[in-house]
C-alpha cells in the first residue's frame, strides 16, 4: 500500500513513524513517502547554531506530565538524546508593573504583592461561585471574569496564553485550548473545589520540562532516520484529484497513492483540498494563525543571576516583548561557556502588526523590552531574527465546532486524513499524540 504524507513538520514525520512502526511490524507492507515543500524538514520546529548559541525556532520542549512523546522516543530507540531542564527552571516570572516571581503555592499567592487584596480576595470567593449551567463556548477571559475576576484574568491568565499561544484572553475559546480547565469545572464545581479534591500542592506547571540534546530539531532528525519513509524536500504538492481508489497529486500519474494524510498548516490543507472538498476547504480557511516573532540575543559577562525559566508580561505592563525565555539557563547546552542566550517573543494577538516589523526593528525591540523588564543594556555578541507571519493556531470562539466539521467531511473521502496542530492541540505532546492516532486510523482503515 502506498502512502503520502504531505508536510514534513513533527506531525507528518511522527505519523510516518507510526504508520512503519505499527504497520510493518504487524508483517504488512506500507511504502510511504513524506513531501515537505522546504529544503529543511521540521516545519516550525528548528534549531539554528549561531556562534555555538542553539536558538529554537519555536517550541524549546515538552511536558514529561504526559507520556505521548516519552513513548515515541522510547519506541524510536532514542531515550538517550533527553534534555532534562534545569531546577532552576521551575522559577517563573511575571512583568507586571515590576518583575514578579510566580507563586508556586496558596500561600506564596495571598503573601504576594502581584495583587491586590480586593483582588485576592474574589479570588478566594471562586469556592462560592455557581457552576456554569450551560454548554455555551467562553473565551479565555469570560471565563476568567466569571470564575476567578478581572484582576487574576489579566495578572495570570492573560501571560499565560501569551506564552502559550502567543494569544489574548478575549480571543481564544477556553474550551478549544483549555479543555482541562473547563473539565475541572464541570466535574468538580469549579476550579478550587477541583484542586482541593485533586490535592493541587503546586501552582507551578506540572512535569518536569525536556528537550534533546541539541535541540529540538534533534527529534526531527532522528525521527526522519527511523520512519523508514522515502523523503523528498523542496517538492510542493499543489494538487490532489481522487479517481477511483486512488489518489493523485500534482495530476502526475507517478504520484498514485492508496491513501493521503495532509499535515500542513490548515490554510495549506485549504489550498489542497479547494477543488475535491470546497466546502471543507473555506472551513480550513476560517482558522487563524497568530503571527509571532523570535528574536535570539546572545550575552557575555552578563551581570545578573538568570535563575529561572524567564518572563512573561501582562498586557496592562505595555511592553513591547510578550515574553523572555532565559534558555541557556533552561538547558545547558543552549550557550557556550561563560555566555548566556535570551529569547524574546514579540507581537502575538495583542500587536500582530509589531511581529512582522523588520529584523532590526525586531532586535532593537526585544533589547527595549529585556532593558525595561529585567535592566539589562548590554550590548549582545549574537542576534538571531525568526519571523513567523503565520506562527501558531489560534483556537478562537467556534473552533471546536469548525473542526468537528472538518473531519466529519473529511471521513466521506475514504483514505484520506488530516492531521497538524491546526486542530486539537499545538503542544509537541499534543502533536506526537495525535499523530499516532491518526496513523492507528490510516492502518486500521
Amino acid at each position: 500500500m502506498k502512502i503520502a504524507v504531505i508536510g514534513g513538520g513533527i506531525s507528518g514525520l511522527t505519523t510516518a513513524f507510526y504508520l512503519n512502526f505499527f504497520g510493518n511490524s504487524d508483517g504488512d507492507k506500507y511504502d510511504i513517502t513524506v513531501f515537505e515543500k522546504e529544503k529543511e524538514l521540521g516545519g516550525k520546529m528548528r534549531t539554528k547554531n549561531i556562534k555555538g548559541f542553539l536558538v529554537e525556532e519555536g517550541t524549546n520542549g515538552f511536558l514529561s506530565n504526559r507520556p505521548d512523546t516519552l513513548e515515541l522516543l522510547k519506541y524510536a530507540g532514542i531515550e538517550n538524546l533527553l534534555l532534562k531542564s534545569n531546577d532552576n527552571a521551575r522559577v517563573r516570572f511575571i512583568y507586571k508593573d515590576k518583575l514578579y516571581k510566580m507563586p508556586e503555592s496558596a500561600k506564596d499567592f495571598f503573601l504576594s504583592g502581584i495583587m491586590s487584596p480586593l483582588g485576592k480576595i474574589r479570588v478566594a470567593c471562586e469556592y462560592f461561585i455557581p457552576q456554569k449551567k450551560d454548554d455555551m463556548e467562553e473565551t479565555l477571559q469570560e471565563f476568567g471574569y466569571r470564575r476567578v475576576g478581572k484582576e487574576l484574568t489579566e495578572t495570570f491568565l492573560d501571560p499565560m496564553v501569551a506564552g502559550v499561544y502567543g494569544s489574548s484572553p478575549d480571543k481564544i475559546s477556553v474550551n478549544a485550548s483549555f479543555e482541562k480547565i473547563t473539565a475541572m469545572e464541570k466535574k468538580y464545581g469549579g476550579l478550587i473545589k477541583a484542586m482541593l479534591a485533586m490535592r493541587a500542592k503546586s501552582a507551578a506547571p506540572s512535569g518536569v520540562l525536556m528537550s534533546f540534546k541539541g535541540g529540538c530539531e534533534t527529534l526531527i532528525k532522528e525521527i526522519d532516520k527511523r520512519s523508514n519513509a522515502k523523503i523528498v524536500t523542496n517538492f510542493e504538492i499543489s494538487k490532489i484529484e481522487k479517481k477511483d481508489d486512488k489518489f493523485i497529486l500534482n495530476g502526475d500519474k507517478n504520484l498514485e497513492f492508496d491513501k493521503v494524510i495532509i499535515s500542513t498548516p490548515a490554510y495549506r490543507a485549504c489550498e489542497l483540498l479547494n477543488k475535491l472538498l470546497p466546502d471543507t476547504s473555506k472551513r480550513l480557511k476560517a482558522i487563524e494563525y497568530t503571527p509571532i516573532s523570535v528574536v535570539g540575543l546572545g550575552y557575555e559577562n552578563l551581570d545578573h543571576a538568570l535563575r529561572g525559566f524567564g518572563l512573561l508580561t501582562t498586557s496592562s505592563s505595555k511592553q513591547p516583548v510578550l515574553g523572555i525565555l532565559w534558555d541557556s539557563s533552561i538547558f545547558f547546552d543552549r550557550a557556550p561557556d561563560g555566555k548566556v542566550l535570551l529569547r524574546v517573543m514579540i507581537g502575538g494577538q495583542r500587536d500582530k502588526d509589531l511581529a512582522l516589523k523588520d529584523e532590526k526593528t525586531l532586535v532593537e525591540l526585544a533589547r527595549l523590552g529585556i532593558r525595561n523588564t529585567m535592566g539589562i543594556s548590554d550590548e549582545p555578541v549574537m542576534t538571531y531574527v525568526k519571523r513567523h507571519e503565520k506562527g501558531i493556531p489560534n483556537y478562537n470562539l467556534g473552533h471546536l465546532s469548525n473542526v468537528a466539521e472538518i473531519f466529519k467531511d473529511i471521513r466521506q473521502v475514504k483514505g484520506l486524513y488530516l492531521n497538524s496542530n491546526a486542530y486539537k492541540g499545538v503542544a509537541m505532546n499534543d502533536c506526537i499524540k495525535n499523530s499516532r492516532e491518526c496513523a492507528r486510523d490510516v492502518l486500521q482503515g
